[in-house]
């Protein structure tokens, strides 16, 4: 059977074949454990022209949000964009019930505006010695919602 399976999707349907993997895990959790609501959470800001200017993407599941991806336009850092949307996706999530939010990040700057916004670290993912990129870690942050 597996000499018949194919194992890669074009570029084109990664983001398809994504959604619909997780759709199907979830299913799948579902019979096995009690869940809270699991939903998409998108939220943007975009520019009188239409571009996008900001943009947080996440996900919830067993009572926590998960902050997959905030992006701020350089020109808008520092300008309070970020906060809100952050604030945004937190009230969101609480109004389903969320009792938590967590993230990731390897970019020392947004470690430090997670954690003016509450959040601290729970994990530390490293580099060893002689590994590529030499130095890099990701944290990985939690808050009470």
């Amino acid at each position: 059977m597996t000499s018949t399976m194919t194992f890669t999707e074009p570029v084109s349907a990664h983001a398809e074949v994504t959604a619909e993997i997780e759709r199907n895990l979830l299913a799948s959790l579902s019979g096995l454990n009690s869940q809270a609501t699991n939903s998409t959470l998108v939220l943007s800001r975009r520019d009188p022209n239409g571009n996008l200017v900001a943009g947080l993407s996440g996900s919830t599941s067993y009572g926590w949000l998960l902050v997959k991806l905030l992006w701020v336009h350089r020109g808008l850092r520092g300008t309070g964009v970020g906060t809100v949307l952050m604030g945004e996706a937190e009230e969101r999530a609480k109004a389903i019930g969320c009792h938590g939010a967590w993230l990731d990040t390897s970019n020392q700057a947004a470690r430090d505006f997670y954690r003016r916004l509450g959040y601290s670290d729970f994990g530390l993912l490293s580099n060893s010695p002689g590994n590529d990129p030499e130095g890099h870690c990701r944290w990985f942050m939690k808050k009470s919602l």
